[in-house]
């Protein structure tokens, strides 16, 4: 016999919209009067309604306390989940009100520092030049970060890395590439004109590093040590470009950051790339979406051009 739960039960069960803006009012007020006022309904009907659901998921979704109700484990499930259903269906009409006015929509993408450079402006640039009214928001930001942002509904996909295993629940990976590292500074630093570089010259500089903790920061101190050298002490820890910029014209510091990202700022002439490959690199990143996750057209457009940047890319 197959045990096997049915993905659809909420057909079954005849779910309500209604139950599931219930259940958001009850988070919301913790108390059965209240949330029947804030949706127009009788306690009596809210009550019946909340005690169907009970019965058809047969668990407590809420305790019934003297003073007002508490969600249970059960209950704070199925309330983030009725908040994420509800979202969506808002967005859905955003989506079709935006189509009906011939726009395409609005995406929302989380991107890490690297392909944040090239890869996701090149494919925004393609996606505008046939869909200019598309509203698209970008925000940057570590992998940690943004996979929180995508498993709570806020990104439709983002790009950046699987930190864990653990972390990996309900989420689609696709690979694009690795990201090596390097070593820049200024432009004229003395390290520029050798073409005789040795990790041994880079451990008796000063540098400006990601904080320790860091993935970045663990990979450059390992470089160092499988070469038996002590990691270089004289450091300034920062993440702001806008400081880690200014200190390198400045002073003959060197810093570390992913190839792509110095590729882009020695183009702008703001730093020189050291004549020395780093046997040091990050972990691939890819894109990341929700398992089951049904993207906007516009979602899936840009999407889509991002696949295609990326084959040229890399």
């Amino acid at each position: 016999m197959d045990d096997a739960p049915n993905p659809n039960w909420f057909l079954r069960a005849r779910l309500k919209t209604r139950q599931l803006l219930l259940l958001i009012a009850l988070d919301d007020h913790r108390n059965i009067h209240r949330a029947a006022e804030a949706l127009c309904m009788t306690q009596p009907a809210a009550s019946k309604q909340l005690k169907d659901l009970e019965d058809m998921l047969e668990v407590r979704l809420f305790d019934r306390l003297p003073r007002g109700m508490e969600p249970t484990l059960f209950g704070e499930t199925m309330i983030r989940h009725a908040r994420m259903a509800l979202t969506s269906l808002a967005a859905a009409h955003d989506d079709i009100v935006a189509l009906k006015k011939g726009l395409t929509g609005q995406v929302e993408v989380g991107v890490i520092m690297t392909p944040g450079m090239s890869l996701l402006p090149k494919a925004i640039a393609r996606v505008k030049a046939s869909a200019p009214l598309m509203r698209i928001g970008v925000q940057m930001d570590t992998s940690k970060v943004l996979l929180d942002l995508l498993q709570r509904g806020v990104l439709d996909f983002m790009i950046g890395r699987i930190l864990d295993e653990d972390g990996a629940g309900g989420l689609h990976y696709e690979e694009l590439t690795g990201e090596p590292a390097c070593a820049v500074a200024r432009l004229g630093h003395p390290l520029l004109s050798r073409d005789d570089l040795s990790l041994a010259d880079l451990a008796t500089q000063s540098w400006i590093l990601p904080p320790p903790g860091s993935v970045l920061r663990h990979r450059w101190e390992l470089m160092f040590r499988r070469a038996a050298l002590e990691p270089p002490a004289n450091a300034v820890d920062t993440t702001a470009l806008l400081v880690i910029t200014a200190l390198l014209q400045q002073t003959d510091s060197l810093h570390v950051m992913p190839l792509e990202v110095a590729k882009y700022y020695a183009s702008l002439q703001a730093l020189a790339i050291l004549p020395i490959e780093l046997p040091c690199a990050m972990d691939a990143f890819g894109i990341i979406t929700r398992e089951g996750h049904l993207l906007s057209p516009g979602a899936r457009a840009l999407l889509s051009e991002v696949r295609a940047v990326a084959e040229t890319l890399y």
